[in-house]
């Protein structure tokens, strides 16, 4: 299983830097890195280009010993496995510049304590979700209805558990609002079979760019003002919170020593924090915001 899942997240890497780069006509910088304790990654990160402020998608691939408060802080697993462990993972978020097209985060990841083969030893996580500035209906629908359609393929996936959770997960729970319109997030998956919850996390991830270039293409164009430059950098000061207070990867990777700037690759090239800030009445904004207090079903 670790050699198929480290093949796979190399083999979507390049098929979503492919695409991006196409879209983009930009390069990526690609960094290959080692990590002292064991293993390493590979990063991919393009930066200021015609389409995207700033766009990521890493692949890791690491080993060691957690530490104690580490592996108590993470859940799961078996503890009679010891602190040994194994991790692969792709993790991608990509920024646009047009306020109208919306940020998107994707990761899939396999973890291993010990050998990985006693019961509760190993487990496959991830999610994707949708963080638009403005709220366009139809670009929500369709991103989860793509991510339900695979669902309903997989025994292992209970969509509708799986919304659920993102939707409490991605959760700015000290303002009250979600980060974005969700999609699905699961932890701790694992079956009797590895080979079944791998295949349907296989299929998230190749499900990825039929998510979100629909949605891309259909917004990257449209025309905006500085007002809404300016809600969208706001929107994204909304997102680092987020990244850098409640997300678990983050806190994962910076307690198990990883790159750090592969870690923060997420955090947008520019954001903005303006004091007690408050959106017009019946405006766009608000129609954003009041579904980021009350998530909605989408598919």
């Amino acid at each position: 299983m670790r050699e198929d899942m480290v093949s796979m997240v190399h083999r979507i890497q390049d098929q979503i830097c492919k695409a991006i780069g196409e879209t983009d006509r930009t390069e990526y910088r690609e960094d290959v890195w080692t990590r002292e304790e064991g293993g390493g990654g590979r990063s991919r990160v393009y930066s200021s280009g015609e389409v995207f402020d700033k766009a990521g998608v890493n692949v890791s691939v690491v080993h060691g010993t957690l530490s104690e408060e580490a592996a108590e802080r993470m859940g799961g697993g078996n503890p009679n496995d010891g602190l040994e462990f194994f991790a692969t993972g792709i993790s991608l978020v990509l920024h646009p510049k047009n306020p109208m097209a919306p940020t998107v985060h994707s990761n899939y990841r396999y973890f291993e304590r010990g050998t990985g083969e006693g019961n509760g030893s190993w487990w496959f996580g991830g999610g994707a979700d949708l963080t638009p500035s403005y709220l366009f209906e139809e670009d929500s629908t369709h991103f989860h209805s793509t991510y339900r359609d695979i669902c309903e393929r997989h025994k292992v996936a209970d969509y509708g558990k799986f919304k659920r959770w993102c939707d409490e997960y991605f959760q700015n729970a000290h303002r009250g609002e979600a980060r974005g319109v969700g999609g699905i997030f699961f932890d701790n998956l694992r079956s009797e079979s590895k080979n079944e919850c791998f295949k349907f996390v296989e299929d998230c991830a190749e499900g990825f760019l039929d998510s979100y270039m629909p949605i891309l293409l259909r917004r990257v164009n449209m025309p905006f003002d500085e007002d809404q430059k300016t809600w969208q950098k706001i929107r994204r000061g909304r997102y680092v919170e987020f990244n850098l207070i409640h997300d678990r990867g983050t806190k994962f990777g910076l307690r198990t020593n990883g790159r750090i700037e592969s870690i923060l690759m997420s955090l947008p090239l520019e954001a903005r924090w303006e004091y007690c800030h408050e959106v017009p009445k019946g405006s766009e904004e608000e129609k954003l915001l009041k579904v980021l207090r009350e998530p909605r079903d989408w598919a």
